[in-house]
């Protein structure tokens, strides 16, 4: 497959109305999970991008069938299925590959996983899935691929060693098909994990305290059938709230999910962007005071990530180009990963005033006036900071390895054309 590379022509208003495609990380363990049905799902508001293309190759290559009907509707049907040898190159795309080890140990007793793949953004372990799983009763090796097994799960009380989002999903998936009341302990809440238990309930499971850090499940449950609505992607919408603050555009986000969206808007009203709720719709107005906030007493602000409800990690690339088009200064502080903000460098060279202190921590100083230039997409949230930049820009920007963009944002080149931006993809799409 040829690489792909966006050429973007700066310094363009936006104005008009965009959908935020359906949440990724909440399609894919959604899609992993329905391999626990014998029945029919049926998904709509699927993103239909590289990271959810390769997991569907992943669910068909496990034996069950699954088939695009319209261009974001999904029809799965797991009603038989093998643990087979998982391709290790389709593995080694995405992360989310090992959302397959609950399902298929559910239904198979056994899954033999590839290392998966995914963004180059700092180590992410994977102890705290196998943690998991062992106190669901599975026996787990690792050579050059994990080996799962267990005849059958049961019950346990699991505490998780860090709320991490993949594991939470893993042991959730997990918990449905165990004999017993499993209590799900130090979980993640994100809206992603939230969707794929309102999923799980959907086809027929019994789960407490959705949205929280504490879960009840009582299995194994009796699942049937289902039709899901795949929930708007909130990391989606922050990046178009930073899309139309760096270019002083006004911008209305249709159908955005505003319940899930607090803790963003917080983020951003910090560098002076505020956000107008109607309805359903989020309203990001042209007149921006684009000022940062200082802190109590005139000091200087700081925006860090945490685990949910507070500002996502996934937005911390985002707020770094928006922040260099603000007024003031403040510190960004990236707990989770520790190559999330090895991207900066490019800014730098585009003309943003930024000093990177260490892997977790940058100072910001706006605003600054951007240069188009030609750089590189590391990873997906870098990647989509990056064209944000450029559509800011003064001049012409190439970013190549934009496939690494598209594996998290459907078709956006020709989404944010619409609404007035120029960027061309090379190749142009069939």
């Amino acid at each position: 497959m040829a690489p792909i590379q966006y050429i973007v022509e700066g310094g363009q208003r936006l104005s008009g109305s965009i959908e935020p495609s359906g949440n990724k990380n909440s399609a894919l363990p959604i899609i992993a999970a329905a391999l626990l049905t014998e029945h029919p799902v049926t998904l709509t508001n699927v993103p239909r991008i590289r990271d959810t293309e390769t997991l569907v190759e992943l669910v068909r290559s496990v034996g069950a069938s699954a088939e695009w009907r319209e261009r974001n509707t999904l029809l799965i049907h797991a009603k038989q299925i093998r643990a087979a040898d998982l391709d290790p190159e389709l593995c080694a795309r995405i992360r989310a590959s090992i959302l397959l080890a609950g399902p298929l140990l559910a239904r198979c007793g056994e899954v033999m996983l590839p290392p998966p793949g995914g963004d180059v953004i700092g180590r992410r372990r994977l102890d705290t899935h196998v943690l998991a799983l062992e106190q669901l009763g599975a026996k787990v090796s690792a050579t050059d691929r994990l080996e799962f097994r267990c005849p059958r799960l049961t019950a346990a009380d699991v505490f998780l060693d860090e709320p991490s989002v993949t594991a939470t999903e893993n042991a959730l998936i997990a918990a449905v098909a165990a004999n017993g009341v499993t209590h799900l302990r130090n979980v993640a809440s994100e809206p992603h994990v939230q969707d794929l238990a309102h999923f799980l309930t959907a086809l027929g499971a019994s789960i407490e305290g959705i949205g929280t850090n504490t879960m009840v499940v009582h299995g194994p449950a009796t699942l049937g059938s289902a039709n899901y609505f795949i929930q708007p992607d909130h990391i989606e919408v922050g990046s178009l709230i930073g899309l139309a603050a760096v270019t002083r555009s006004p911008l209305r986000i249709v159908r955005a999910g505003v319940e899930h969206l607090r803790s963003i808007r917080m983020g951003f009203e910090r560098l002076g962007i505020v956000c107008r709720v109607e309805g359903d719709d989020l309203i990001v107005p042209s007149s921006q005071t684009m000022k940062i906030q200082d802190d109590f007493g005139g000091h200087v602000p700081k925006l860090e990530d945490q685990p949910w409800p507070a500002f996502p990690a996934d937005l911390m690339s985002i707020a770094i180009v928006t922040a260099s088009q603000c007024d003031g200064v403040i510190l960004m502080f990236e707990k989770m990963f520790e190559s999330r903000m090895f991207f900066v460098d490019k800014l730098i060279t585009m003309g943003a005033r930024i000093v990177l202190c260490d892997p977790h921590r940058a100072i910001v100083a706006g605003p600054s006036r951007l240069r188009g230039s030609a750089m590189s997409s590391p990873d997906i949230r870098a990647g989509m900071a990056m064209l944000l930049a450029a559509v800011c820009a003064e001049g012409t920007s190439t970013i190549n390895n934009a496939d690494q963009i598209e594996r998290g944002y459907e078709r956006i080149e020709e989404r944010l054309n619409a609404l007035g931006a120029r960027i061309a993809r090379v190749p142009e799409r069939a």
